[in-house]
């Protein structure tokens, strides 16, 4: 019997892995999810975006816009960020990270500072800001790669109904 044909590349497992984190986060607009991988695409980590532990989902503000103290944008740690703390301290040189989201410059600045070597993401939609071309310049400049994905299928479906295992 011949082996399957419709299986996902490690690409989209790692993306996919990267998306499900994502739905851990409780903002209500910005939901990320990233996954950082070996080169023997072992996975090291994995984050989302969120509050800090101890700061609570239900306490801090989920605001984007007003006071900058009152608005998300002072207190959430982007999945980047979050993947590489949870990493707690691994060493994660020659890594590759899957992100949902490209990465601002501040995690640009993280992701080159432990070594990653590669950034694989499925949107830019902050492309042309002068935040996401520092992160381009940055990553250029530390020989960082990055590339966008480019999935066929664009919805994978999990069913948790254990009779289709």
């Amino acid at each position: 019997m011949p082996k399957r044909k419709d299986y996902i590349s490690w690409d989209e497992y790692f993306m996919g892995i990267a998306m499900l984190s994502s739905y851990r986060s409780k903002d209500p607009n910005t939901r990320v999810g990233a996954c950082i991988v070996n080169d023997k695409n072992r996975i090291m980590s994995m984050g989302y975006n969120g509050f800090p532990m101890g700061c609570s989902d239900d306490e801090f503000p989920w605001d984007r816009s007003g006071d900058d103290y009152d608005t998300k944008y002072p207190y959430v740690c982007h999945a980047e960020l979050n993947a590489i703390l949870n990493a707690r301290g691994t060493n994660l040189e020659g890594c590759k990270i899957y992100v949902a989201l490209f990465p601002c410059n501040e995690c640009a600045k993280a992701i080159i500072q432990c070594g990653i070597r590669e950034v694989v993401y499925l949107s830019d939609k902050y492309d042309k800001t002068p935040m996401n071309m520092a992160s381009k310049r940055m990553f250029d400049a530390a020989g960082v790669k990055y590339t966008q994905l480019h999935i066929a299928n664009s919805k994978l479906v999990i069913d948790f109904n254990s009779d289709n295992i």
